[in-house]
């Protein structure tokens, strides 16, 4: 049974339904993400997350009916998005500097022509609220995997979205990254200035961060507060332990054999 959020929603999913081919992806989603806060969207590899954010995006087919509620910054009519994808597909090899990447959407005319001066005012703000200030005049192709996913989320905050849409970032992410990421999550969600949905496998990070939760398995199975969401029934049901008290089916954390908890330990 859904829980029902207090919150007024950002946005409204209506039946949503995305089908590829004879694959069906979601299956009649209804869910309402709240306006402001970080809500984080869970499920295992295949629950259709990524999927969701791209029918946000209108980016895939779908049926049914996505609502963008008016509460934008600026007197918009439709919300600015901001997203963090999991992964950039580009030519290392390319002489692009961080900070002509983050400018480059932004301008017309050709980066050697120069860069507008506000673009860049707004590209480095952003690389500092992710404590990637340093990497500015770096190459884009020499940058560690982690160093590449702070500058992705710089990015998603250049121009000061309404939604921002996050999509596994802190996955490949150092120490000092993922610290860097928790922080921001926590000055997005006390800010209140901006919607934020967080796809993460990282459940102990979702209880710790977020304010409200979606479990996906291509349908809702659960939405709310953390403590309401993340209970042992409700894991189990998303990945499908065949026990309480074993793991996820898929943990990035454990792939990478770092430090942390699940929810069964204390």
């Amino acid at each position: 049974m859904t829980v029902v959020h207090d919150h007024s929603p950002a946005v409204e999913l209506r039946d949503v339904t995305v089908r590829f081919g004879a694959q069906t992806v979601l299956d009649k989603v209804n869910l309402k993400i709240p306006c402001q806060g970080v809500t984080a969207l869970v499920g295992p590899n295949g629950a259709g997350k990524s999927t969701l954010l791209l029918a946000l995006l209108q980016l895939v087919p779908y049926t049914g009916e996505i609502v963008y509620h008016d509460h934008y910054k600026n007197g918009r009519h439709e919300p600015l998005f901001g997203l963090a994808p999991q992964k950039l597909s580009f030519d290392a090899d390319a002489p692009v500097t961080v900070l002509d990447f983050l400018c480059l959407a932004d301008q017309r005319r050709p980066l050697w022509l120069g860069r507008r001066k506000d673009n860049v005012v707004r590209a480095m703000r952003a690389l500092e609220m992710t404590n990637a200030g340093r990497l500015a005049r770096r190459p884009i192709g020499v940058l560690s995997g982690g160093e590449l996913k702070r500058v992705l989320l710089a990015a998603a905050l250049r121009n000061d979205p309404d939604i921002l849409l996050l999509d596994e970032p802190a996955a490949g992410m150092d120490a000092q990254g993922e610290e860097v990421f928790c922080d921001l999550l926590d000055r997005l969600s006390a800010e209140r200035s901006v919607t934020v949905l967080w796809v993460s496998h990282d459940l102990s990070a979702v209880a710790r961060h977020a304010d409200y939760v979606i479990a996906l398995r291509r349908r809702v199975l659960l939405e709310g507060p953390p403590a309401a969401v993340l209970t042992a029934e409700t894991v189990t049901a998303l990945y499908g332990l065949m026990a309480i008290g074993q793991e996820p089916a898929h943990c990035d954390d454990c792939d990478e054999e770092k430090p942390h908890l699940h929810l069964h330990q204390d």
